[in-house]
């Protein structure tokens, strides 16, 4: 967890913020390792759909979840580099999600990167903060989706892709037709919309560890 504690402090509160329009231009084009394993949970087969191909244009393997219960496992089998985890899931919500892989021993150390259109889910993270090591607003776009990745990087919280690899290279199980069918934005609401879950709250006396109880 050494490298999710060097997250927190003034620079995440500023993405937490969204203030992060000025740093844009001092943010390099760095990407984690070339194929790393990155692992998208939403229940919008649209949203997973986009994310998935912004990230096999940027060189990496994609693994879909759309149910909190099977984050959680594949994350234990696969260990992904990253997780793009959204607040608003059937079920288990994002949030106790979240609480379940930090309190794994086996995802304890994988980087989260909570993701949210809803504006009620979003109010909630700023506000309890968890122990997401990012937050990434819908909708957005593979600029934003690959800055974040470059300030893990930056962070060392990913392991930076090789100056020898290429910067970016299409990996996709689609064909080129299907990828040109999926969208390039990640907007809310792509499907069917729903109501939050509510998260529950933490208990009377129980300290937060990093954010997470």
């Amino acid at each position: 967890m050494d490298g999710f504690a060097r997250m927190t402090g003034i620079g995440f509160i500023k993405r937490l913020l969204g203030n992060t329009d000025g740093e844009q231009g001092s943010v390099p084009h760095v990407q984690a390792t070339l194929g790393a394993r990155m692992l998208v949970v939403d229940d919008s087969p649209t949203i997973c759909a986009v994310l998935g191909k912004m990230l096999g244009h940027e060189g990496y393997a994609v693994s879909r979840a759309n149910d909190g219960d099977s984050a959680i496992q594949l994350a234990r089998d696969e260990q992904p580099a990253l997780i793009f985890l959204d607040i608003v899931l059937p079920g288990m919500n994002g949030f106790a999600v979240l609480r379940a892989l930090r309190h794994d021993p086996l995802t304890r150390h994988i980087p989260i990167m909570m993701i949210s259109g809803n504006q009620q889910a979003t109010e909630q993270f700023y506000v309890q903060r968890f122990g997401a090591d990012d937050f990434m607003k819908k909708p957005f776009g593979r600029d934003e989706v690959c800055k974040r990745i470059g300030q893990l990087v930056q962070s060392g919280r990913l392991a930076a892709r090789k100056p020898s690899e290429p910067v970016s290279l299409p990996l996709s199980e689609l064909s080129e037709e299907a990828l040109a069918a999926i969208p390039d934005i990640a907007m809310p609401y792509a499907d069917e919309p729903h109501a939050i879950v509510p998260s529950p709250r933490p208990r009377p006396g129980l300290q937060m560890a990093h954010g997470v109880y």
